[in-house]
């Protein structure tokens, strides 16, 4: 009977090599230029994978993969390793990833069309009047005596019926 263990098994090259990236990070955060350039040349392509996957942009993945680098190369110097570096730089980019979601999220959109006035008009119910209508209703109504003005907004703007709604004590409406 053989007592040889069975061989361990292999950690992908991008796991092999998580100690080595940690230390570039240290020693770039201690301001080792050279070691910053292997930190960045060891998980470029994995946080730009890791972006265009989470934000489903390709194209803009190397924006966003240059944004992580800008915020992890200013908060280096805090970098502990208490955790791996890759999983320190992977946490920011979800959160560059968040960020730009949140920042399109506010912006208003854009039409790409150049008659912005034509996309405008079939955005705007059709139903409504138009702010030339508007005016003209409130022109008039300005012109009206108060009773018929009351009269006029409740029956034609608010619905309400032309028949009186408060009957007296008999049931016979009162006026």
């Amino acid at each position: 009977m053989s007592t040889t263990r069975p061989a361990r098994p292999r950690l992908p090259a991008a796991r092999q090599n998580d100690g080595q990236i940690t230390d570039w990070a240290l020693a770039a955060g201690g301001g080792d230029r050279e070691a910053a350039d292997r930190f960045v040349r060891a998980t470029y392509e994995d946080v730009r994978r890791f972006v265009a996957y989470l934000s489903s942009d390709a194209p803009g993945a190397d924006d966003l993969a240059q944004e992580t680098y800008l915020r992890a190369m200013s908060g280096l110097a805090r970098f502990a390793g208490r955790s791996c570096a890759r999983t320190w730089l992977m946490s920011i980019a979800r959160r560059v990833v968040i960020d730009r979601h949140r920042a399109a999220a506010v912006r208003p959109r854009t039409a790409d069309t150049a008659d912005w006035q034509t996309a405008a008009e079939r955005a705007q119910p059709r139903q409504l009047p138009g702010f030339e209508e508007s005016v003209a209703v409130l022109d008039a109504l300005s012109r009206l005596d108060p009773a018929r003005r009351q009269a006029f907004v409740l029956t034609q703007l608010l619905g309400a019926s032309y028949e009186p709604s408060f009957r007296g004590p008999c049931g016979s409406p009162t006026s």
